[in-house]
């Protein structure tokens, strides 16, 4: 979108400190010929003073809000008409006649709180993010939104991009583990969502400085249910390790017995054994040893 900012560049024309000067001028001006009129009876003198009060009055009104800090700006409108902004730090004096409406430029941060949404999946989950924008383009910020909302608008459009992108994503992948979803897109989740929350915000010339999901959870109704799916998921995970391990262990020892000649067994004393390691290896509680004193036959 084509900005339609104005950079007024402030001239030694503009010099706060050569007009106060000038100001003093005039008031000393407006007191002798106030003063000369008064002692002389002068009615020009008085007529003169009068006119020199006057301009002192309108010149003074120059110096309103006009010492602009570093990363502010003023917006200046003369009779509703935009005349441009200033950007740049000091003090300065301008028309009388300027309307100057002080702006931040600074980079300002916002919390929004964790709110419910549907994944792509349809899953409840409630999510949240902190943005850090600041004004881009002061034209925009203030007469393309109301002037003294575009923070609250800010925060509506943040909200309504989060649940674009919330939407888009599943919350896990359930059975896709190279699915992108918002649980492990990271980086890539918040490149995407800091790309719709700027094209929500152009329209108010800020500009996004960084966007990133601070706050990520099931919705409460589902949040057991998945609970209880993610802890099956790690039972499964570690069995299948326990299992990978116990059944190498009882590989090595079958190895390791036959290549010392510890004992000869045939394939069914080899079967009995497997079995009874793997339910060593593989049980939950330690087992109870039972010394065998006979024969298995």
């Amino acid at each position: 979108m084509e900005s339609k900012e104005i950079a007024k560049k402030m001239t030694a024309v503009n010099n706060g400190f050569l007009h106060l000067l000038i100001n003093i001028a005039l008031l000393v001006l407006a007191l002798w010929l106030c003063i000369d009129a008064g002692n002389n009876n002068f009615t020009l003198g008085g007529i003169l003073g009068g006119v020199c009060w006057i301009l002192w009055g309108l010149h003074v009104t120059g110096f309103k809000t006009m010492v602009i800090q570093p990363n502010h700006a003023r917006v200046l409108t003369f009779f509703g008409k935009y005349v441009g902004t200033v950007r740049d730090n000091g003090f300065f004096w301008t028309n009388p006649f300027y309307t100057r409406k002080k702006m931040s430029l600074r980079a300002d941060n916002m919390d929004v709180e964790p709110i419910k949404v549907n994944d792509r999946n349809g899953n409840p989950i409630m999510i949240g993010l902190v943005l850090v924008w600041k004004v881009e383009d002061t034209y925009r910020a203030v007469f393309d939104v109301e002037a003294d909302s575009y923070h609250n608008f800010v925060a509506v459009q943040s909200d309504s991009a989060l649940r674009k992108v919330a939407s888009l994503y599943a919350y896990d992948n359930l059975d896709d583990k190279d699915e992108l979803t918002l649980r492990n897109g990271g980086d890539e989740i918040n490149r995407r969502l800091e790309q719709e929350i700027r094209k929500h915000l152009e329209i108010a010339g800020i500009e996004v400085v960084e966007a990133r999901i601070n706050y990520l959870a099931y919705a409460q109704e589902i949040a057991s249910v998945m609970l209880k799916r993610q802890q099956a998921e790690a039972i499964i995970s570690a069995r299948e390790k326990i299992v990978e391990g116990a059944v190498s262990m009882v590989d090595t020892a079958l190895k390791k017995l036959a290549a010392d000649h510890v004992v000869e067994m045939d394939e069914e004393r080899k079967a009995a054994m497997v079995s009874n390691l793997m339910v060593v290896l593989c049980g939950d509680e330690g087992a109870s040893p039972v010394i065998n004193t006979g024969s298995i036959y």
